[in-house]
């Protein structure tokens, strides 16, 4: 490893995916360069990993970066592949020019600056940006008896389509967005598919009598958080009827309470619902063990799986290399944007789960990072 120059750099961003790539545009644009690191090899390196029927639940209007709108061929939900050509052309367009293979091992406090080691060099800086992602890991949590299960088991990290599916039983634990989909595209290419949901949630249409979600949260992000949730939940009932009949309980909190107090999004369905009152899809509750041919859920039935997909969502796992005291919550989280004010110029860019959109947000907060750098 070696030594980065002695003079500590303005700032330094921490991924080049969205967040880092708007971050470092916003700065440019009022004259500061700064360093971008990224432990991938190329722009967007998570987005080219995800499965490949993802879309955006947000439409292009509101996802774009500061800068540079989508193109007009680009469909009002971009896919993954639109996304990657987008970041691409972000970048060369903002003539910026991350650092790859610098994966980031710690960030630290020193004499009033910050050092950043990476497994290349350690700098100093005087500021750093944090962009890894909200999704940086898999959540490793699996049900008791998972090491004896025969069949196929693996984390919607690691799912592309449902090509090696087909004709097969699969269950898929986990009724979030990634887990719904995936069992809508298990179900629609001809596999027996369950989706275990352990808890109930809140699920709303990406599109409501011909008017994008988003755009609805948009409109109404300055009305109270209870009002939101009423019409949520009166939308999702004039949408899809009594959930219950199907297996998925209605929740404590409304699916703006969910994501302020839980950092939950409700599920943005684009078929799924369909899928279960056709009986494509059957829905069983949380898994409570593996067996060797598949699993038993809490209402003591048993089901045999060829694959299992463990959709159970990412974590940020910042602690792993944040070693700045004060500036992230117990849950591992940012304590916000600026990391709750415990640590002056550490930012934190796209971690916050809003009704609004990630991509919008993510610009807000681009913008303001650098509007504090350069003042």
């Amino acid at each position: 490893m070696s030594s980065g120059d002695d003079a500590p750099v303005p700032a330094l961003i921490i991924g080049a995916g969205p967040a880092g790539l708007a971050t470092a545009a916003c700065l440019k644009r009022r004259g500061v360069d700064a360093v971008v690191l990224d432990a991938g090899t190329v722009v967007g390196g998570s987005w080219r990993a995800r499965y490949e029927r993802l879309h955006l639940h947000t439409v292009k209007g509101h996802s774009h970066l500061p800068g540079l709108r989508f193109d007009e061929k680009v469909p009002r939900y971009p896919s993954a592949r639109d996304m990657v050509a987008y970041l691409e052309a972000y970048a060369a367009r903002t003539a910026i020019e991350p650092r790859f293979t610098e994966l980031v091992r710690r960030v630290s406090v020193d004499d009033g600056d910050f050092v950043v080691e990476s497994q290349r060099a350690v700098r100093r800086a005087r500021a750093v940006v944090v962009a890894t992602g909200y999704n940086r890991v898999p959540n490793p949590d699996r049900p008791p008896g998972a090491e004896q299960f025969r069949g196929q088991l693996m984390h919607a990290a690691s799912y592309r389509n449902a090509e090696p599916f087909v004709g097969k039983s699969v269950l898929v634990v986990g009724a979030g967005n990634t887990g719904a989909e995936i069992a809508l595209e298990l179900a629609e290419s001809g596999a027996k598919t369950t989706l275990a949901v352990r808890n109930p949630i809140n699920v709303v249409p990406r599109d409501f009598l011909g008017l994008p979600t988003q755009v609805t949260s948009i409109r109404m992000r300055h009305a109270p958080i209870a009002l939101g949730d009423r019409l949520g939940r009166l939308i999702s009932r004039l949408a899809f009827g009594d959930l219950e009949r199907v297996g998925l309980g209605r929740p404590e909190l409304g699916p703006l309470s969910a994501i302020k107090l839980r950092r939950r999004i409700p599920l943005i369905d684009i078929g799924t619902i369909a899928a279960i009152k056709k009986g494509s899809i059957t829905v069983k509750p949380a898994v409570v063990h593996f067996v060797p041919a598949g699993a038993v859920f809490a209402d003591s039935t048993e089901g045999a799986y060829h694959a299992v997909v463990m959709a159970t969502g990412y974590r940020p796992a910042l602690a792993e290399f944040i070693d700045v005291p004060g500036v992230l919550a117990d849950d591992g989280h940012p304590r916000d944007w600026e990391g709750g004010g415990a640590c002056a110029n550490l930012f934190f860019v796209g971690f916050e789960n809003v009704a609004t959109g990630l991509l919008r947000e993510i610009g807000i907060q681009a913008e303001a990072v650098a509007a504090k750098l350069a003042a």
